[in-house]
Formats: C-alpha cells, structure tokens, sequence
C-alpha cells in the first residue's frame, strides 16, 4: 500500500517534510501518526490507514512535496515479529537454561552471531527476561545503522538513515570573543507570513484610525455575571473577546464596506460576518475563523476562541479553520501592547487590534476620573474604505463596548 500526502486545497501549493515519526520496519497501529507535513498555513499529519509497518520512506525531512505524492510503502498486518517471538520463547535450548547463561531465543542468537552483537549485553524483554530477536535487533541499529535486519557483517547494504532529523541542525558560528550566532532555514509557515505581511503593504493603501474605548462597563458585567455564566454554560468563562466579537459583527453590519473584500477589480460584499482571530502559535501567527459569528452567542464564541487557542499551540488547526474570514481580530493587548497598527489579512480590508486596558485619567462631565482604558487601531484599505466610513465604523465598536445592551437591543 502507498502512503500518499493529502489532497491540498487550491490555496496551497506545495509542502514540506518536517518529521517522520516513524522508521523503516517499524510496527505501527492504526491511526498512528506516520509524518509531519508542513504547509503555508498548517501542519498536516498523515496517520497510519491500519496497523502494519513502514516498509520503505520515500520522501525524507525537507523534501518538497506535492498533492497525492506517494511518501512512503505501507504493509498491513499484524506485529509478526511478536509471533515470531511468541515461537522462539517455547524453543529455548538446553544452552539458554543452563546456569548462569543469558536466557535468548535460537532465532536472537542466530541474529546476534550474524550481526557480531555479544548475546550477554543484550537487555532481554521476553517473558522471564527472555533476550528475543527484537532485542538484538535493537542494539544491532544502535551499533551500526547502515545493515539491512538479518544480512550478514560481509555483505554490508547502505540504507537510508534510519530516522530523518526533525528540523534541519542550525549553523553554529562562534565570532569574536565568544559572540556566539545561530544560522537556522526560516520555516515555510513563517515564510508564509512574511510574504503575506510585505504583499498587504504593498498592494494595499492601508491606513490606520484610532480611538479609546473605557472598558468600565464591560469589567463589571463580566464581574457580576462570570461565575453564573460558568455555571450556565458547563464551565465556560467569560471573557473580553466575545464582547469585540459581537461589538464587530453588528458594526459590519452597518457599515458592509468593512466586511467586503477585494477581487481584481471587483468589491465583494459578504452577506455574512466570518470574524478571523489572530493567535501565536510555535511556529507562528495563526488566524482561525469563526463562521457565521452574527449567529453565536457569547458562550460559543468564548469556547470556540478557546479551543482555537489550544489546537493553535499544539499544532492540529485544520486548513478549513484558517481559511476564509471577512474581518480580523487581533490582541496584542494579552503581550502587553498599549498601541500597535495592526496590518490587513488580505483579501480583507479592515483589522482591529485590540490592546492592553489599563487605567488612565480622563475627563468626565467635568471631573476627572480613573477608569480602565484601552486604545482601539482599525487599520482599513483605503481604496475600498473612505477615511469617514472607517472612523464611524471604529466609533460604533466604541459605542457597543461603553454600553453593551445596546447590542442586545440592537440599537
């Protein structure tokens, strides 16, 4: 059986090899993850189709590869080698039970003659402490890596190392006085964004408004309610996000210009809000999106941010999660940003970065007061987006945020 990569969606041309988690003649269980696949946006991992061994690697780490490339050779079966085992447990020889000798299998000791490994150094794993084949197969790699299973020591034949390096090793350079440098390959998924970053730049007249928004309101809502709502909602907590998300989805609303996108040289107005959310992930800047985002409550949304948050950092966001998105989030606030202009996620046309609250003086009918603060970037492109539209669109979000029922009223 062939063992082929995914099926990539047009976005995607190509990927990269970054692990194997497996080697050759190594048993595996159905579902087992096999290889790594690195893409422009994701990870993809490609699992075992049932339980059997990896009988040849066909594409190695860093290796360029595209849509149904066969990767590897795939026999199914059962682990036969525990048979085998199995076998040689009920035919130990008269030698094996003697006093004092290492208890192996006829077919172990006839391997670890071939493969020039001393039968006593061997840690046995069988039953008793039984030294079966497996094990001197074992320490016969860790010995010498370039014979075949079985072959003898005089008729050696090169192989392919048997597990690929997850990450090219960096390049070490040692200056003056112990200046130290490290030389790594940028990633493709960091590539990826950086291109994507330099492209918005250039291809789009992205401009940035600013307004502050007084988080007061919001805080104690959420305060009053958090510990009924986790209780309403299985556990779920409150947090900040969900109210910019409902803040957004009813400005997109009523300014569509912020939700569209452009093709060529059309404008697309979409009939729905599909709001992306920027998080960091180990490999990089990730934008999963939440569909239909006018349809969800806040405790969908804060569960669904959440569960986005955790596939991010562990590396199993579907290409379907990341790709679409009529209108981004962005919180730099959570790394302590107090102001930063966020750049567009084309073909989008607006972003808001959100940042850190933190409590400033400002003036109230008169009187100064504390309360706790947070500034507001909207970066837009202006060829879609008038500089007028842009700020009532940011002024709105304001509005929704100082007083949240007016997004339960709609008004």
């Amino acid at each position: 059986m062939e063992i082929k990569a995914p099926d990539f969606p047009e976005s995607i041309a190509d990927g990269e090899i970054v692990q194997w988690h497996v080697v050759e003649q190594e048993f595996v269980h159905r579902d087992q993850i096999l290889v790594e696949i690195e893409t422009d946006k994701v990870v993809l991992e490609v699992a075992a189709p049932a339980d059997g061994k990896v009988t040849r690697i066909l594409k190695t780490t860093g290796d360029t590869i595209l849509s149904e490339d066969v990767l590897a050779v795939f026999e199914v079966g059962a682990d036969h080698q525990t048979a085998v085992d199995s076998e040689d447990a009920d035919a130990v020889t008269n030698e094996d039970i003697a006093e004092g000798a290492t208890r192996a299998s006829p077919s172990a000791r006839k391997l670890a003659s071939e493969r020039n490994v001393a039968i006593s150094g061997v840690a046995g794993t069988g039953k008793g402490g039984l030294v079966t084949r497996g094990d001197v197969l074992k320490v016969a790699q860790a010995q010498d890596g370039t014979v075949h299973p079985g072959a003898p020591l005089s008729q050696p034949e090169p192989q392919e190392p048997k597990q690929p390096p997850s990450k090219p090793e960096p390049v070490v350079k040692a200056g003056d006085a112990g200046r130290v440098e490290r030389r790594v390959p940028m990633t493709r998924l960091r590539s990826s964004i950086a291109r994507r970053l330099v492209e918005a730049q250039q291809t789009a007249a992205m401009l940035t408004t600013f307004n502050e928004v007084d988080m007061r309101a919001v805080m104690e809502l959420r305060s009053k309610y958090k510990e009924a709502f986790a209780q309403a909602h299985a556990g779920v907590r409150l947090g900040f996000m969900s109210f910019f998300v409902r803040a957004c989805v009813e400005a997109l609303k009523r300014f569509p210009g912020v939700n569209a996108s452009i093709d060529g040289s059309d404008i697309v107005y979409h009939g729905y809000q599909d709001i992306g959310v920027a998080v960091g992930s180990p490999r990089g800047l990730v934008v999963p999106v939440l569909r239909d985002a006018d349809s969800l409550g806040l405790a969908e949304i804060e569960e669904r941010v959440k569960v986005f948050g955790d596939k991010a950092r562990d590396g199993k966001l579907t290409i379907e999660e990341i790709t679409g998105g009529t209108f981004t989030l962005s919180n730099g606030g959570i790394f302590g940003s107090l102001l930063s202009t966020p750049i567009l996620n084309p073909p989008q046309t607006g972003i808001l970065g959100m940042h850190k609250i933190q409590e400033r003086p400002i003036a109230v009918n008169g009187a100064v007061v504390i309360r706790p603060m947070m500034y507001l970037a909207l970066s837009y492109d202006h060829r879609l987006i008038d500089g007028q539209e842009a700020v009532r669109f940011l002024v709105t979000v304001k509005e929704f945020l100082e007083d949240p029922a007016k997004i339960l009223l709609d008004i």
